[in-house]
């Protein structure tokens, strides 16, 4: 089996073509340059030195994170499209897995820490298990690659706990020694000991490795399916979040140009998710109450409600992750509350399925009585309707 493989999850760049029983070519730079500039060079330049066809590989491992945001990006962007061009299925190697691995064989906690900013690491725990990989007839022993913590982001304070209770020597390694080794060396109780510079950074060659491994056990997937991994969000995505929790909620008249986003929020929220042309055929009906809220100018929930004989029976109801349990589901059924009294409808009506706790204290909370049981209702899964009502 031949891997291209590619790691930009640090300040590394490292691109290698990887068989089973050998490394064929690693090119791995550490030195000012944006992967951007470097990584397709470099691939190009592997490929013309050991004159390889793309064509010819059965596979790309890619260091599917966490890591640097704008280096996950550009390593998963690469992978893709190479793998959508040449049709090859994508292994997807934790960064994290990739640098533990370089320590073959050791029996010790292996801890690689990326640096994450603000005093915590992406890190994991590992080790090798001699004893689980002995042969039996033989002397020869392959040791176990064993995942004893998967990888996290976690304050560093944390993570010394938790290797203070593992009570077994520690070998660290990757980009957040240099940056933690003072508060590693007061806090551990345990020995430790920090990888020479060979194995101390991320390179493809472990990655092909490894991702071999994980393909002969079935772990890949096709290059439309891969994303990469980041265990939390950027800067600037904790900066949008942080705008959208504290600004102002708009809840008004849903228009077609809402209906993606509404769809949006559907798939996101119910196994049983409505289509963007359900919803527009629902805003077209005009006995329908179609309410949206906004926050910063963004979908943050919405209402669906049919009116017939004096009642308005609620259709569907959902808020977007992230913005719950902040009061939008309570002003979305209050503006309905109001449009239905100016339209001269006296009771609202809905169905909740019945293992939704959660939903069903929500709507109690709001008045709501519960009447009846529908027997089977739901499907996808299956389950029985809780059916609510309150009178206006």
């Amino acid at each position: 089996m031949k891997v291209l493989a590619i790691d930009s999850s640090g300040l590394t760049a490292s691109v290698a073509v990887v068989e089973d029983s050998r490394t064929i070519a690693e090119y791995t730079v550490d030195y000012k340059k944006t992967h951007s500039q470097t990584l397709l060079p470099m691939i190009d330049e592997v490929a013309k030195m050991t004159e390889l066809e793309l064509s010819d590989i059965d596979a790309i491992a890619v260091s599917g994170g966490p890591g640097s945001f704008t280096g996950l990006r550009i390593g998963s962007a690469t992978a893709k499209g190479l793998g959508l061009a040449l049709d090859k299925p994508l292994i997807h190697v934790p960064t994290v897995d990739g640098l533990a691995y370089q320590v073959y064989g050791c029996g010790d906690i292996i801890c690689p820490i990326m640096d994450a900013r603000r005093n915590q690491v992406y890190t994991g725990i590992y080790t090798f298990s001699a004893k689980a990989g002995k042969k039996e007839g033989t002397r020869e022993v392959e040791p176990v690659f064993q995942v004893l913590r998967m990888q996290m982001a976690i304050a560093v304070e944390d993570l010394i706990r938790r290797l203070n209770n593992y009570n077994r020597p520690v070998v660290f390694l990757g980009d957040g020694v240099l940056v933690y080794r003072e508060m590693l060396s007061a806090g551990l109780k345990v020995p430790y000991s920090f990888a020479p510079s060979y194995m101390n950074r991320q390179r493809a060659a472990v990655i092909g490795a490894l991702g071999i491994r994980y393909y002969k056990a079935g772990k890949y997937e096709t290059a439309m399916e891969h994303q990469p991994e980041y265990l939390r969000q950027s800067q600037a995505e904790r900066e949008r979040a942080q705008r959208e929790r504290t600004a102002k909620t708009l809840i008004r008249e849903m228009k077609a140009e809402d209906a993606a986003a509404v769809a949006e929020i559907e798939y996101q929220t119910f196994p049983d998710h409505w289509s963007q042309n359900a919803v527009l055929d629902t805003l077209s009906n005009p006995q329908t109450v179609c309410l949206l809220a906004e926050k910063a100018g963004k979908a943050a929930g919405y209402l669906l409600a049919y009116l017939a004989g004096g009642e308005a029976e609620i259709a569907r109801i959902a808020v977007s992750e992230g913005l719950k349990r902040q009061g939008i589901g309570k002003k979305l059924l209050q503006l309905l509350e109001e449009t239905c009294k100016e339209k001269q409808v006296g009771r609202l009506l809905l169905d909740v399925r019945e293992s939704n706790r959660e939903a069903r204290a929500f709507y109690q909370k709001m008045a709501f009585q519960e009447d009846g049981v529908r027997k089977g209702f739901y499907q996808s899964p299956a389950e029985d309707a809780v059916l609510m009502s309150r009178e206006l």
